[in-house]
């Protein structure tokens, strides 16, 4: 999706991801492993995207500081939520990753729910999350690199939304592994 930069960029934090894995074990405590993750996409990533993921992830990691249960995990991913609108100034309907990530934290909400089975809700996060990124296609953008294009030639899905959405897929399948 787009111009390829998105793709070279999350290429670049995926390696980076790989090298990190490859030299030690990653922390276990969730905290600390988002907070480590964060730090090494501030670092290796580049670009908004990696500042964006930076601030969702060191505010999530803040939240799992009380705890690591379910219904803190969904806490988490809208702390981290919170903190990509306030410093990023993008909200849900910009055409942007917010798009995806607002669409699978809504369906992680259902996390709260006692008895819930976190990886059906995570296929159904997994999945919203990739409807809304393919919903961009027909959006005008209203943040980011897209809102300086004209609506006429944004005839693919947002990048970041495309992106989020496969970050999520492959922790879905990770998780599933």
């Amino acid at each position: 999706a787009g111009d390829g930069d998105c793709g070279h960029t999350h290429a670049r934090a995926a390696r980076a991801i790989q090298e990190w894995v490859r030299a030690r074990p990653p922390p276990a405590p969730p905290a600390q492993l988002l907070s480590a993750l964060a730090d090494l996409l501030l670092e290796k990533m580049g670009g908004s995207s990696g500042v964006l993921y930076g601030l969702f992830l060191t505010a999530a990691a803040r939240t799992l500081l009380s705890g690591s249960d379910l219904p803190t995990w969904a806490d988490a991913m809208d702390a981290g939520i919170e903190a990509m609108q306030r410093y990023g100034g993008a909200a849900p309907g910009d055409r942007t990753m917010l798009d995806s990530l607002c669409a699978a934290a809504q369906a992680l909400h259902a996390l709260r729910s006692p008895g819930a089975d976190p990886l059906p809700v995570l296929a159904t996060a997994v999945q919203s999350a990739e409807a809304a990124a393919e919903a961009t296609r027909h959006m005008e953008a209203g943040a980011g690199r897209a809102s300086y294009i004209s609506s006429a030639q944004l005839l693919q899905p947002d990048p970041g939304a495309v992106a989020v959405a496969a970050v999520l897929r492959a922790v879905l399948e990770g998780l599933r592994s």
